[in-house]
């Protein structure tokens, strides 16, 4: 029976970093299409920094994640506190700026 326990340990967080690193995957990429499909000029109107920051910010966090391969480190959590902050805040007001017409 002890025999058995760390290879069940070692079971379980690989299949819990996979589903943090597929949900991080999913968050980013849903945030930096939906910044790409956006027009450059709505972003000053909302008062937020501009397209092309948050185009950038986006794209290195997605990479980093993609290049360290893990969600459970330092760049995998600020790629998703970005698109979080993305998401939940500039994407709203974009919305709102568009009287919620638009693709998404």
């Amino acid at each position: 029976m002890a025999i058995t326990a760390p290879l069940f340990y070692l079971d379980v967080r690989y299949v819990i970093d996979m589903a943090l690193l597929i949900f991080a995957l999913v968050i980013e990429g849903v945030a930096l299409v939906h910044c790409l499909t956006q027009r450059s000029d709505a972003f000053p109107a909302i008062g937020t920094i501009p397209k092309g920051a948050w185009l950038a910010i986006l794209g290195v966090s997605l990479l980093l994640t993609l290049f360290f391969f893990s969600a459970v480190n330092i760049f995998g959590l600020i790629g998703i506190a970005a698109a979080s902050v993305y998401l939940l805040d500039v994407r709203v007001g974009l919305r709102d700026l568009t009287d919620g017409k638009g693709f998404w």
